[in-house]
Parts: structure tokens; sequence; C-alpha cells
């Protein structure tokens, strides 16, 4: 995937990307495939997974070589096109290439993609839409559910016997044991969004209070600008 290095402390040796998808990943020296510098709007090519960047190269470094070789009289033909092409894409770095999804704007979208590509993602930022969105669909999933485990318990009887409402806990204790980390997930970037850290999310064990805390942190508007855990999403009018 493509992306652009937002920002890179070389002495920390660890950086965020924005990529071509509108995620933003992070990433460390480690995750460099050359030791080479990453200011600021360096385009890259890197693999993507759990919201970290790996196997990071600068597209820059790498056709600079074939330029070199070019003043020589020794690179390939083909390899000329190669530093427009970059620059193209640079010029239009934040459109979604064809064949990119692009990222959901709509409620369902962000609940969808909570359940899947952000399954186990605790970085980058939620804006209040997405984290909203999520918490409303899955509230509506969790409602039907408990309809289903409800009439399936009265049609098999488990409400005159011992068993009781054994299919309905089955069902909502499974249902929230799958949703436990993309929920867990979409907060800390809901959080990081408004430039706090992802493990004051540990206030909710405070009894009484500490839910309500979330719930005023969760309605706070996003942080109009690039902070340590990204760019400001996308969707969102600065």
């Amino acid at each position: 995937m493509r992306g652009e290095v937002l920002h890179y402390d070389e002495d920390q040796g660890f950086g965020f990307i924005t990529g071509a998808d509108g995620n933003s990943y992070t990433f460390t020296r480690e995750n460099l495939r050359r030791q080479t510098a990453m200011p600021k709007g360096t385009v890259v090519e890197f693999q993507a997974g759990g919201g970290q960047a790996r196997d990071v190269f600068s597209i820059a470094a790498q056709t600079a070589r074939p330029a070199t070789d070019a003043a020589t009289g020794t690179a390939p033909a083909q390899a000329g096109p190669a530093p427009a092409a970059a620059a193209s894409h640079a010029q239009h770095f934040g459109r979604p290439s064809e064949g990119t999804p692009a990222e959901p704007s709509d409620l369902w979208g962000y609940f969808w993609r909570g359940l899947t590509q952000n399954y186990f993602n605790f970085a980058g930022r939620a804006r209040r839409k997405e984290y909203w969105g999520y918490c409303l669909f899955w509230v509506v999933c969790l409602l039907i559910i408990f309809g289903i485990g409800i009439f399936t318990d009265i049609e098999m009887g488990n409400f005159d016997t011992n068993v009781s409402a054994a299919v309905t806990v089955g069902l909502c204790g499974t249902f929230l044991l799958a949703t436990f980390l993309p929920g867990l997930g979409v907060t800390v970037r809901r959080l990081h969004d408004i430039g706090l850290s992802g493990w004051l999310y540990l206030l909710i064990l405070i009894p009484s209070i500490g839910s309500l805390i979330i719930l005023v942190f969760a309605l706070i508007p996003t942080q109009a600008r690039e902070n340590q855990w990204g760019p400001v999403p996308a969707g969102v009018s600065v």
C-alpha cells in the first residue's frame, strides 16, 4: 500500500503514516526496509497490518538509484517514468486509488469496518460519528440477538424448566465476547481523537462515575489538528 509520512522521530525511531485507504499507521525504525531519512511528506510503500506499517521504504529512495544509473548510461529504459509517477501520486495523495475501497462515512459502514478492518486496531483516531455509529449498531445487533434468544427459549420451553434462558444467555454472551476488542479499540481511538491517552479508558473501572466520564469524553468534538496519534479523521471539517 502507498502512504505518506506524517511524522518520524529519528531519535525515538517512531512515526506515523497515512495510508491511501485513509487510515493512520504507526511504524518504528525496525519496520524500515532501509535506514533512510523519513521527513514529513515522504511518499512510501508499506505492508499494513493491525494498525502498523511494516517493510516501509521511500519511493523517492527506490527511484533514486535507477536515476543515478541513468546518468552513467546504465539505467534500464523503463526506469525513467517512475519519478513522474511518484510525483503524480503525491500530487493527488488522499484520493483513493482505483480498486481501493473508500473510507465509510455512514453509520453502518463505521460499525462494519470496526468489526472487520479495525477489529484489533488501537492506533489512530476515531471521530464522533464513527464512535456513535459503532455504538448505535452494536446496541441494535444486541437487541436482535436478545430477541432471537428469547424466542428460541420460549419455543423450546426452556422457561418452563430449570434450563431457563440458556439460549439467550449463550447468544448474548458470545456476542459480547466477540465485540469486546473492537469496542475497546474504537473507544481508545475516540480518546486519541480528542488528544487524550487511550489508557484513560481505565477510568471506567471507577464505580458509578467511570462510565459517565468516558461518555463525556466521547461527546467532545474532534481535535481539529494533527496530534501524536495521527491526522484529523477524514470527513471532519477543519
